[in-house]
């Protein structure tokens, strides 16, 4: 630690800290438009001017000078930082009238009005009037993709773009051509940017030359409520603000967590919001001479509860989709139980999960921030690029620290990052098991990790592959006393949670294939599961958002709420407990889910002990108390490891597949989103023209 004096205070900070950060520890605010704590200093805007006793005669770039840099004073004194001085404040004057000569008069049509940071700058040390008269610098738009917009006689060459696409996403697709007043930013050929994390860009740029294109002259940031939640698009459990104006998601943004997303969300995140305007389910539905009619809640409940009445609780079963909250999903187990129905399963795509044998088996044990700490990683069966962007810009976040090897086995595609071909299957796995040169890095690793994705899971072999990926951790020693680096990734926001409170088959029940196969049901709930196909024959009651896949299969339709428009608890992948508050309301009669299987248990006459959401949450609780834990990742007990990595079994010779086929269409909301569309579109042209 070093001691510095900012301001009269003396601080004691880290050496290796900034001025600017030093200022920072001190409760000083440094005005700056270039930097950004987790991207490279560049020192380009000179707004963070301060002055240093007895340093050069000049102001010093807060950003750009370290504190171990500081000389002390003649007699040993700790070095002064002033930044309120008259050559402090003069000196950010002339920075910004610098920054004006040029920017356009656009902040009344500006989507950046009112979270501006020029404008608040300007509020402090801009002037009434300009000293000159030369005509302003033009600077052609760019296109740059569906999602940012561009207007470019805004930017005031502060590069945090070209930082954030080259660092962070490692995707380069924004750079500076030119020099003095002929600087631009752009992607030199002109096409769209290929980042899944791109909108980010946006949300960096402290002026408006990058705003976001869906929500272009939408809204005005005073208009809308903010409210915290939860994304629910991946399994990252990215936390949001969702923002509102009346009963209209208007835009999804950011919140920062160190845990999880850091300030970063992917593009389905931050986008999908359209979808949740289109093909929306605003009442029941019920199918009548072979066509979907409206009808009201006491005929859809009716036409249900005739059917339930005939049918054996053997041919009743129920399927979870991947965006149900923890209470819902409790909600429809109670229901099956009190039914005597042991048919319930969670798992759409058939992975084969478990948790009879120890939550440590299905979770990201390690956590996310802990990929940080790992020093070799070892990725089996996924693709953490288009299955977990926020999860992946992590794992590239540690790769560019040094001294971690990748290996990965299944499929080859572009991670941001270099890595180390290992194979396509489970032989390749089996080899890691004994001997070979990734084996050695593996054992050799302090901090060694291995994530198994669900490519590697959702095939028949998948137990197999699970214990076998157990073994190779236990025998690399990614096993071990204050270690667990065994990480099971999930692509699914409602799977974690929904293998917490039992959603899978009970003795003699049936699992997902079993219950689409023909003749298994009689009757079948989904509760928003659009990825599988019931066989003809069942009767089928849909219990979703959306006109997709299994709305149109459904005899009975009942419309829920969608993830903004409930309150609920979502787990993560790495087991974290986290709570998403309602921003909206849903259309039209649509009810949230909990409600609709409280209602329809009563029609039922197996009415469900619960009359509101607080008290369902409080039985929920009661049953598993980890889920009152919410911001918490209860670390899971690793003996479990040991007994899966014991139970082998035979796998097959089948290359791995990544378990997202179209990173912008994997949910009904994302397939009825307009903008997710036009992004698939472009990412199936993109890979047309590279195959050619």
């Amino acid at each position: 630690m070093a001691k510095i004096i900012v301001d009269g205070t003396e601080v004691d900070v880290p050496a290796e800290f900034t001025l600017l950060q030093a200022c920072e520890a001190a409760g000083v605010e440094i005005p700056r438009f270039c930097f950004h704590e987790r991207l490279s200093i560049a020192g380009n805007c000179r707004m963070c001017l301060v002055e240093v006793k007895g340093g050069p005669p000049k102001p010093t770039a807060s950003c750009a000078m370290a504190v171990k840099d500081l000389r002390p004073g003649p007699n040993g004194e700790p070095p002064v930082v002033l930044t309120k001085s008259p050559m402090v404040k003069k000196a950010r004057e002339g920075v910004m009238e610098f920054l004006l000569i040029n920017h356009p008069l656009d902040c009344p049509i500006c989507d950046q009005g009112g979270e501006c940071d020029l404008q608040d700058q300007a509020m402090a040390y801009g002037a009434d009037t300009s000293r000159f008269a030369e005509n302003k610098r033009a600077v052609e738009d760019k296109y740059i993709g569906p999602l940012v917009r561009t207007s470019m006689n805004r930017c005031i060459q502060c590069t945090r773009c070209v930082r954030f696409s080259t660092e962070v996403a490692g995707v380069a697709d924004l750079g500076a051509i030119g020099r003095g007043e002929d600087m631009e930013i752009t992607t030199y050929l002109e096409h769209a940017m290929r980042s899944e994390l791109q909108g980010n860009v946006a949300d960096l740029c402290p002026v408006g030359a990058l705003t976001h294109k869906p929500y272009a002259f939408h809204a005005r940031p005073w208009e809308l409520i903010k409210t915290e939640s939860i994304d629910v698009m991946d399994a990252v459990g990215s936390n949001i603000r969702i923002d509102t104006r009346g009963r209209e998601v208007m835009r999804i943004l950011p919140r920062m967590n160190e845990a999880v997303n850091e300030e970063w969300i992917s593009d389905k995140t931050r986008y999908v919001w359209d979808g949740l305007k289109m093909q929306r389910l605003d009442r029941p539905y019920v199918r009548r001479d072979g066509r979907l009619v409206p009808a009201t809640w006491s005929e859809a409940f009716a036409a249900i509860a005739a059917r339930v009445k005939a049918a054996a609780p053997a041919k009743v079963g129920a399927l979870i989709g991947d965006l149900a909250s923890v209470e819902e999903v409790f909600a429809l187990k109670a229901l099956m139980d009190r039914l005597g129905s042991k048919n319930i399963d969670c798992r759409q795509d058939g992975a084969a999960l478990d948790p009879a044998s120890g939550r440590a088996t299905y979770v990201f044990n390690p956590g996310i921030a802990g990929i940080e700490d790992a020093d070799a990683i070892l990725l089996v069966g996924t693709d953490p690029r288009h299955e977990a962007s926020v999860l992946n810009a992590r794992i590239r976040k540690r790769w560019r620290m040094g001294g971690l090897r990748v290996g990965v086995i299944g499929p080859q595609v572009d991670l941001t990052y270099s890595y180390e071909y290992l194979g396509a299957g489970p032989e390749s796995l089996a080899d890691l098991a004994g001997a070979g040169t990734f084996a050695e890095t593996l054992r050799a690793a302090e901090r060694p990790m291995v994530i198994v994705g669900q490519g590697a899971l959702a095939r028949p072999d998948g137990a197999a592959v699970l214990s076998l990926a157990a073994k190779v951790a236990l025998a690399a020693g990614a096993v071990k006393e204050g270690w667990n680096g065994f990480a099971v990734l999930h692509t699914a926001a409602a799977r974690v949670g929904a293998l917490d409170v039992g959603a899978v088959p009970g003795e003699d029940g049936l699992d997902v294939a079993a219950m689409c196969a023909p003749g298994a049901l009689d009757v079948a709930f989904l509760m928003g599961a659009d990825e599988v196909d019931v066989a003809p024959g069942a009767f089928v009651v849909y219990l979703g958002t959306h006109g997709d896949r299994g709305a149109h299969r459904a005899d009975v339709i009942l419309p829920g709420a969608a993830y903004p428009e409930k309150s609920g608890l979502y787990v993560n992948t790495e087991g974290r407990v986290q709570f998403a508050n309602r921003a909206a309301f849903p259309p039209g009669e649509a009810r949230e889910d909990w409600a609709i299987l409280r209602a329809l248990s009563e029609v039922l006459k197996q009415t469900l002990p619960f009359d509101s959401l607080m008290a369902l949450r409080a039985l929920l609780v009661e049953a598993y108390p980890h889920l009152g834990h919410v911001d918490e990742a209860l670390a899971a007990d690793p003996a479990a490891l040991s007994a899966l990595a014991q139970k082998g079994g035979a796998t097959d010779k089948a290359a791995f597949v990544s378990a997202v086929e179209d990173f912008y269409l994997t949910n009904p909301i994302a397939r009825a989103s307009a903008v997710m569309a036009e992004c698939s579109a472009l990412r199936l042209e993109a890979a047309a023209e590279a195959a050619e």
